[in-house]
């Protein structure tokens, strides 16, 4: 049984001392692929060199992350579009976050906005992060609807209706990872009314380890984890889940 981890930040520091073991946990566990957001200019460079270091297996993306969006967007913009569509798989991680503060809030919406445009343009995906910030997200999107080639709202933790709201963009997929494990989520109640094929599976390792890793650094093997909880809310064996999410995978992100 294989299956995908479609958000992993691999090329962080926090596995500079093990980055081979990691991955080859992530293949003894099954994991027959990751993909790796990018988040600012310097991490093009370390996702790109660890999906050189592993080819086949890992995939990048580039974007710039929301809570890495200053004054200087527009040239950190510029220089990333000059690499696109090269070998990347998505644009991502992109998207909006108020969760801390709002000081940055115009710029993290025309940055996410000229995101939104590149992946029009060149029809990759987007990998969509978004905290605090659905409704100024969705009036966006909803304008370029029409036109938008898919992607993965990443990190999905949201209720019902917000699931409802997300899954109108109907070549977009909610991201299920170690949240869904956690004893005070609401997200084994939710799950079953999302339709089996509009979810994948992520870790965002190394952050977000599931039950019983909670506390420990995330890494891609553990997204066994997810596959299993995720299974036993839609009442089916993990293989059959395991297949209807890679499915969504190659839908979105064509073949790897």
């Amino acid at each position: 049984m294989n299956f995908i981890d479609t958000h992993c930040h691999l090329d962080g520091a926090e596995f500079d001392a093990d980055r081979d073991e990691v991955v080859a946990r992530a293949k003894a566990a099954g994991i027959s692929h990751v993909l790796i957001p990018g988040i600012d200019l310097p991490s093009v460079d370390t996702v790109i060199a660890t999906c050189c270091r592993y080819p086949g297996f890992a995939h990048p993306m580039v974007g710039l992350h929301p809570e890495e969006v200053r004054a200087d967007f527009r040239s950190v913009l510029a220089r990333m579009r000059l690499l696109l569509p090269g070998r990347f798989v998505a644009i991502g991680e992109v998207g909006l976050d108020y969760y801390w503060s709002r000081e940055y809030e115009q710029e993290q919406l025309e940055a996410f906005e000229e995101q939104v445009c590149w992946s029009v343009e060149t029809r990759l995906p987007l990998m969509i992060h978004c905290r605090k910030a659905q409704n100024e997200m969705v009036a966006l999107l909803r304008r370029y609807e029409a036109e938008l080639p898919g992607g993965v709202f990443h990190c999905f933790t949201g209720n019902e209706r917000e699931a409802a709201e997300l899954l109108r963009f109907d070549r977009f997929a909610l991201g299920i990872g170690g949240v869904l494990t956690f004893k005070k989520s609401h997200l084994p109640e939710v799950l079953p009314h999302i339709p089996m094929g509009r979810i994948v599976l992520e870790t965002d390792a190394p952050y977000m380890a599931p039950v019983p890793m909670r506390g420990k650094r995330n890494e891609s093997a553990f997204v066994s984890h997810v596959l299993e909880r995720a299974a036993q809310c839609y009442g089916v064996e993990p293989a059959v889940l395991a297949e209807a999410t890679n499915a969504t995978v190659r839908r979105i992100f064509g073949p790897l």
